[in-house]
């Protein structure tokens, strides 16, 4: 396997239609076999983020990065600012995939019921953006605290939105997938954060098709003990899709207190095999991150 450097690595790939100036420092060498190998993890498979990956890049450019790194699925936020058709063109040119994407966010609240018409809507329109992406997954956000009303009842509102929509993800075979944050440190003022109330409103709501988009980061930081809560969330059948990042910093494995060797390794003895979204900021450049992502799925 020949090694190129970074100038050699960017004209051979500009070539192939691949941009990689984010990838490494400039005293940093890399084959072009190498870095298409980091994303090809043997247990674990990565969908990378692209909101939070290289970021100074034009947004097709990132889909393109991450399949030069060899990430099998990306993942992305609303998907109402995006070319769709643009995306799922060169996806399938590339032969990656769309993981899940953000379908609804922190407002207007899915938490009051004043915004679940428009919630249904949002719903329908996502559906068909995700079928045109062949994208299986939408997350949705409960929302902020809502002035005047209990957590119980934002709640409660939460799970009669999800009901309104049900239906709609079943029709197309799309999972809504609900994310709980945490309050602690990025959103201080939000309705809905851990596992338990997580799994009680997807009980609820009774449906296959809504579960929920369980991010690690947002876990450990609210309850910690990441496997044994995992073990509850897949023995309720609630785990729709896996999400991380490091903690503190929100950065890649590898820069944090969070042992994901452990954790990834739980996953996977419970049985997920879907993708894994890497919702983390690179600390230093994607090629580290994209290093520290890999050497957590070492077992």
């Amino acid at each position: 396997m020949s090694v190129i450097d970074r100038r050699a690595f960017l004209g051979t790939a500009a070539a192939a239609g691949f941009v990689t100036a984010q990838s490494a420092n400039a005293t940093e060498e890399v084959s072009a076999e190498e870095l298409s190998q980091l994303g090809r993890t043997p247990h674990t498979k990565f969908a990378v983020n692209i909101e939070m990956w290289w970021k100074k890049l034009p947004f097709l450019e990132r889909i393109k990065q991450a399949a030069a790194f060899g990430y099998p699925a990306y993942e992305f936020w609303p998907w109402e600012r995006q070319d769709i058709d643009a995306m799922a063109a060169l996806s399938q040119e590339l032969g990656i995939e769309c993981a899940q994407f953000t379908a609804w966010g922190f407002s207007p609240g899915l938490n009051d019921p004043k915004n679940h018409a428009n919630f249904v809507k949002k719903i329908e329109g996502g559906c068909a953006a995700a079928k045109k992406l062949n994208c299986k997954k939408m997350t949705v956000v409960g929302g902020n605290d809502q002035p005047g009303m209990t957590q119980q009842e934002m709640h409660q509102n939460i799970i009669t939105g999800l009901k309104l929509a049900a239906p709609i993800a079943e029709a197309n075979d799309i999972m809504l997938i609900l994310e709980a944050m945490n309050i602690r440190v990025d959103h201080k003022g939000h309705c809905l954060y851990g596992s338990p109330p997580s799994i009680h409103i997807c009980n609820e709501v009774g449906s296959p098709h809504v579960k929920i988009n369980w991010d690690l980061y947002h876990m450990q930081i609210t309850e910690g003990d990441l496997c044994g809560h995992l073990r509850e969330g897949m023995k309720a059948g609630q785990i729709g899709y896996l999400q991380l990042a490091d903690t503190p910093g929100r950065n890649e494995p590898g820069t944090g207190e969070i042992h994901y060797n452990r954790v990834l390794k739980e996953a996977y003895d419970l049985g997920y095999r879907d993708f894994l979204g890497l919702e983390c900021r690179p600390k230093t450049t994607e090629l580290a991150a994209a290093q520290g992502v890999a050497a957590a799925d070492v077992w």
